[in-house]
């Protein structure tokens, strides 16, 4: 499909939202996050991180390649449209698909990135969305997992 189809079945579509995430090492907080989103706009479309901007802001690369990840989540049923986030300026991203509500799990609220956030997109009449951060689990959760076992045991093997 091409940009400019894209944008028009967008706008035919009514309320546009827009959840971005790394959805590294896919887990049933993206997947909430995800279905939370939907059933609050008529169109969505999710941001997956670049690995560069996830280096950029993590610190770290993703376990799971951004082709990857892409295709994922553009498999999950709850979403219209994926798309790669290339730029750390959440307006830039709007300037590009035009979104009317942007997702964000309630992590943020209240802080100075999340209230910035909020004056940033009312300026140009978007509503941010918090949703339940899911607390049981979490890509940091799992990456620390991962990195336990694959880590050298005191004999000097690796665990996995």
């Amino acid at each position: 499909m091409s940009a400019d189809s894209r944008i028009g079945h967008r706008q035919r579509a009514g309320r546009v939202g827009y959840a971005a995430g790394a959805f590294d090492l896919f887990h049933v907080g993206h997947l909430n996050i995800l279905r939370q989103a939907r059933s609050a706009c008529d169109y969505l479309i999710a941001g997956v991180v670049s690995d560069d901007m996830l280096v950029l802001t993590k610190g770290a690369p993703p376990i799971v390649p951004l082709a990857e990840r892409l295709e994922i989540v553009s498999h999950i049923s709850f979403v219209d449209e994926a798309v790669a986030e290339t730029v750390p300026d959440k307006l830039d991203t709007w300037r590009e698909l035009r979104f009317d509500l942007f997702f964000k799990g309630d992590d943020w609220r209240g802080t100075p990135r999340g209230l910035l956030l909020e004056r940033e997109f009312a300026a140009v009449g978007v509503d941010v969305v918090y949703f339940p951060y899911t607390m049981h689990t979490s890509s940091t959760a799992l990456r620390r997992a991962l990195e336990a076992l694959s880590a050298p045991s005191r004999s000097g093997e690796t665990r996995a």
